[in-house]
């Protein structure tokens, strides 16, 4: 399995670091959707549709994307139950616009649950704790 992630966000980088921690049988590969070679390396691959929301390649090939990709990581390292309710289907529909939301907004959300920003501003970029 292949997860496509924004190094960029300070909270797509610890949920990757706690799925990575748990890949005991290393079944995941995390792909940063910010890596100035990444265009080179997956060609066929709309980088915008990718920043727009968390993207999972199955091993079968299959693309799932948002919450679908989030459950399907979780689920690869064994704690998929901790998701699956928010693919139930009357929850979906109310987990699935949160998460469209979040994803919009994730630097903000981010810095104001981490203190960290997403910048390239000084040319290094990544995200750096403000002060």
């Amino acid at each position: 399995m292949k997860i496509f992630y924004d190094s960029y966000c300070p909270l797509c980088c610890a949920e990757m670091s706690h799925i990575k921690k748990r890949d005991q049988h290393d079944r995941i590969q995390l792909v940063d959707i910010q890596d100035p070679a990444f265009s080179e390396h997956y060609p066929g691959l709309d980088r915008a549709q990718l920043d727009a929301r968390i993207h999972v390649e199955l091993d079968n090939g299959e693309m799932v994307t948002g919450l679908d990709a989030t459950h399907a990581a979780w689920q690869a390292v064994g704690l998929g139950w901790l998701y699956a309710p928010l693919r139930w289907p009357v929850i979906r529909i109310v987990a699935d616009m949160a998460y469209n939301l979040f994803a919009r907004n994730r630097y903000t959300i981010s810095y104001l649950l981490t203190g960290r920003r997403r910048t390239c501003d000084d040319g290094q970029c990544g995200y750096r704790t403000d002060k």
